[in-house]
């Protein structure tokens, strides 16, 4: 199962699986090893996007990492089975120890606050295999963050479908003034407990909650229709939409509805990549990806649909106009940040600096 890295690019890292272990039926993590020996940087809550190449082009999937970078733990990644998922059924049923995994390396923006960060305490709401970044910041926060403390709920529909169920309560046990857990299964006799439904949530919240509002910090992660529902519950309850971070957890790479944006004229787009400038035409119907792809430049990418972040991107200069984005936050717009897979430039040529 080794895939050959492209020659012409340095942007591609080799990997060597050394370990894995099946949580679940259907979901396995899979502990991986730079080949060049050089460890890949990464933050708690980011992903690894990874890379095959075959006679039809590449194809890119991104996998959630369950490791924690502050306990120097190796570099693991959880992957789940999806039925007419090539990537994932190709790692779940055929990988082995040994094989040889290509990436572009780690991304993502549901990480940890910065160390000056005014939140005291952060909630994480997983469901399903939506545990697998929250447990790697579940970590990193219990044993490198003394300053916050946490509550985790788990969302399954039985104990058995659990991922990391021990090594959470262990946690649990580890940390006992720090983190409160409540696991909820829709399979439980308690009809009341059995879903993370409105009422409940807010109830927990209004208990355990040890500081204001504006203190708070949520993470939320799991099936599309569980975070519509907990973002909505916690906006109802008062809490402001920036303390609400979500990792978009579906596989569902359908491109979004095309818009056309309010500039097509042909732009000149300056890309800062490593401390090189690349200059590039971006012309519609072209994002600026596709254009820089067109142009022979690599830059980061995964689903290019505006879903993932991995082809996050500051604006220096000018504006970029997003046709789609279902990542970044009006505050990570304010502060400049675009994503070039959804990314026009629109009013005059544009400075950006990828990420």
């Amino acid at each position: 199962m080794t895939h050959p890295i492209s020659e012409n690019s340095r942007h591609y890292r080799s990997l060597i699986i050394r370990h894995i272990q099946e949580e679940i039926p259907g979901v396995k993590t899979f502990s991986l090893e730079p080949e060049d020996g050089e460890p890949l940087p990464y933050k708690a809550g980011q992903y690894l996007t990874l890379v095959h190449h075959s006679a039809h082009g590449e194809v890119r999937r991104s996998y959630s990492i369950t490791s924690s970078p502050a306990l120097q733990e190796p570099l693991t990644i959880g992957v789940k089975r999806i039925e007419n998922g090539l990537f994932s059924r190709m790692l779940v049923d055929n990988a082995r120890i040994g094989d040889k995994l290509v990436t572009t390396g780690a991304a993502g923006l549901f990480t940890l606050p910065e160390q000056s960060s005014a939140y005291k305490q952060i909630f994480f709401l997983a469901a399903g295999s939506g545990i697998t970044p929250i447990y790697s910041l579940l970590k990193t926060l219990l044993h490198a963050r003394p300053e916050l403390s946490a509550v985790l709920f788990y969302s399954n529909s039985y104990p058995e479908k659990a991922m990391f169920l021990q090594p959470l309560q262990d946690l649990a046990t580890q940390f006992p003034e720090r983190l409160h857990t409540e696991f909820l299964y829709s399979n439980s006799p308690d009809l009341s407990r059995a879903r993370l439904h409105k009422d409940l949530l807010q109830r927990f919240i209004s208990t355990l909650a040890k500081v204001p509002h504006d203190e708070l910090l949520f993470y939320i992660c799991g099936p599309d229709n569980y975070m519509r529902l907990m973002s909505f519950a916690l906006r109802q309850y008062g809490i402001p939409e920036p303390n609400i971070r979500k990792e978009i957890f579906n596989t569902d790479i359908r491109k979004p509805a095309k818009l056309i944006p309010p500039d097509t004229s042909a732009r000149k787009v300056t890309l800062h990549i490593g401390g090189e400038a690349h200059q590039i035409v971006s012309r519609y119907p072209n994002n600026i990806l596709q254009s820089a792809r067109q142009a022979g430049i690599a830059i980061p990418y995964s689903c290019e649909t505006g879903k993932c972040g991995s082809c996050l991107a500051r604006v220096l200069q000018g504006k970029v106009w997003m046709s789609y984005n279902e990542v970044l936050t009006e505050r990570d717009i304010e502060k400049g940040m675009t994503l070039t897979c959804v990314g026009f430039p629109v009013g005059g040529d544009v400075d950006l600096e990828v990420l």
